[in-house]
């Protein structure tokens, strides 16, 4: 007997009772499939169901104190599998397929040019398309820009600012065309966005919105999107905007025992956007008194291990996410290369196992809406 638990999902209200029966019946779909079971959250009464929509998100996030959509269906999501290859996934609605390993730049932050090109060949070679860098991660821009120049019209490229006006978002958008060697990036993103004022911010008047739609029509962007480490951002930002992708921290212990992440990725599914995943490598914080000379580009204590690392990773994959970007420690990412052919979605005798795990570990994000 497929045991189904429903619940509202952060939907318009006039598509809930329809979207809460379809959830249904694809969870009885997948159980017999032997896929995953679909989750979704008791329905706790009909007035609830009727609430206007911002009422109803709010009420629902404060009621239920751990939101578990997992495991997700992947069905949304186009798969690309080739053998001896990396596997691609499509983007939300943009038409491109990227693969499932993306390279953060931060990864040749401080290399020597050789070293960067080494490694940029490295991904390359491995299958990856899909690279994402910043001007916050030191003089990573300057060292990706040569190394990716001779692949640049083979790849999709996200660059990212944390400037929040209209004229500090244009000078930082037009000095990293130059770092990179490029007249265009495929996908520009505001960066790391935290608070409500920053939203508002964006989005006022002479807000940095504006240069991203000017610059989409030059030509300089094609996609817009966004990364964000609060919940309650993420949920803002894609209230305020069309959004064509979100990169967001997707996270076995965030998820599980930090209630973060669930009703973010709800939300973008309803909108069909691309969702691109940070921290899948992530263990926690770090405990205090640690050593983290060997890996001093990572703020958080990451999942090293091989077996650790894979299994952070296909939980992370297990959702319709479409590229988890790795760690900026070169050691992390070549060890997420060597893993890519062992990436598959998780099977269901091993998700109460990762649950579990998770309930052990203190998260590196919490919320507690």
């Amino acid at each position: 007997m497929c045991r189904i638990e429903l619940l509202p999902v952060l939907l318009p209200v006039k598509d809930t009772l329809f979207r809460l029966y379809t959830a249904y019946v694809q969870a009885l779909h997948n159980e017999k499939k032997n896929h995953y079971l679909l989750s979704v959250f008791p329905v706790y009464n009909l007035n609830k169901l009727l609430m206007k929509r911002r009422e109803f998100i709010k009420k629902t996030a404060i009621a239920v104190p751990v939101i578990s959509l997992f495991p997700a269906d992947l069905s949304a999501i186009n798969r690309k599998i080739s053998p001896g290859r990396m596997e691609k996934r499509s983007l939300g609605k943009t038409g491109e397929m990227l693969s499932m390993i993306g390279f953060g730049g931060i990864v040749v932050m401080n290399a020597t040019p050789e070293d960067a090109s080494a490694v940029v060949k490295l991904a390359i070679d491995s299958g990856i398309n899909y690279f994402d860098v910043a001007p916050s991660y030191g003089d990573a821009e300057i060292k990706l820009g040569p190394a990716l120049e001779t692949y640049r019209k083979d790849v999709f490229l996200a660059c990212k600012t944390t400037k929040r006006t209209k004229a500090e978002a244009r000078a930082e958008l037009e000095q990293s065309l130059l770092n990179l060697r490029t007249d265009h990036f495929d996908l520009y993103q505001f960066h790391a966005v935290t608070t409500i004022e920053e939203v508002n911010t964006i989005f006022g008047e002479g807000g940095a919105i504006e240069t991203f739609q000017e610059a989409r029509k030059e030509g300089k962007i094609r996609f817009i999107g966004f990364s964000a480490h609060s919940v309650e951002a993420a949920m803002a930002l894609m209230d305020r905007f069309d959004f064509d992708t979100i990169l967001f921290p997707v996270n076995f212990a965030t998820w599980h025992a930090g209630n973060f992440g669930p009703q973010v990725l709800a939300r973008a599914q309803e909108k069909k956007m691309g969702i691109l995943a940070l921290k899948a490598m992530a263990k926690g914080p770090w405990p205090q008194g640690d050593d983290r000379t060997r890996y001093p580009k990572c703020w958080y204590e990451p999942l090293s291990s091989p077996e650790d690392a894979r299994m952070g990773l296909r939980f992370t994959l297990s959702h319709p996410v479409t590229a988890a970007v790795t760690p900026g420690e070169e050691e992390l990412f070549r060890l997420a290369v060597s893993l890519a052919d062992r990436i598959q979605p998780l099977e269901k005798s091993e998700i109460e196992t990762i649950k579990q795990k998770a309930l052990m570990t203190e998260p590196l994000f919490r919320y507690n809406g």
